[in-house]
């Protein structure tokens, strides 16, 4: 079932975005050993080259989102990608991705890089099939038993 959606950049510093986040760390704890997680708050994601992206229902619920972070040398991070259980297996993750790319393009990012956990199988799909490809780390990232890397460039015309 289709949720009806809109998804704009909007301030982390909201009660429904510092839950969404809450969530991910709660999904994170569950997921793996204490010493791999690096918990963000809405405080981190306010820095300047942080977007914070919402996805709302027709409600006005807040269904998920994600924080790209801007490397400022045409490529960006994206990282705590959430969708709320309520709302999985409805678009909430292709339409974060579709707005986040969007929006990556208008600030001359043109590609973006991402970390994900192995157990992630639901976000390893939705990256795949939006093409994101396996890669190796980047930045501060090393080699580890729990994680995946993967990148997708980005264009204007994807289907050219």
């Amino acid at each position: 079932m289709q949720t009806m959606l809109s998804v704009r950049e909007e301030s982390p510093r909201q009660d429904d975005v510092a839950s969404l986040l809450l969530l991910s760390d709660t999904v994170a704890a569950s997921l793996y050993p204490g010493e791999y997680r690096r918990p963000l708050n809405p405080e981190t994601l306010s820095a300047p080259h942080i977007s914070v992206f919402v996805a709302r229902t027709g409600d006005l619920s807040a269904a998920g989102c994600c924080a790209l972070f801007d490397d400022h040398d045409g490529t960006a991070e994206l990282k705590r990608m959430i969708v709320d259980q309520r709302f999985r297996q409805r678009g909430v993750g292709r339409a974060l991705l579709q707005a986040v790319e969007s929006a990556a393009l208008s600030k001359g990012i043109r590609l973006i890089k991402m970390e994900v956990g192995i157990r992630n199988t639901d976000g390893q799909n939705l990256y795949r099939w939006a093409g994101y490809k396996e890669r190796g780390p980047f930045g501060a990232y090393r080699p580890s038993p729990i994680s995946l890397f993967f990148e997708k460039a980005i264009r204007e015309n994807p289907d050219a």
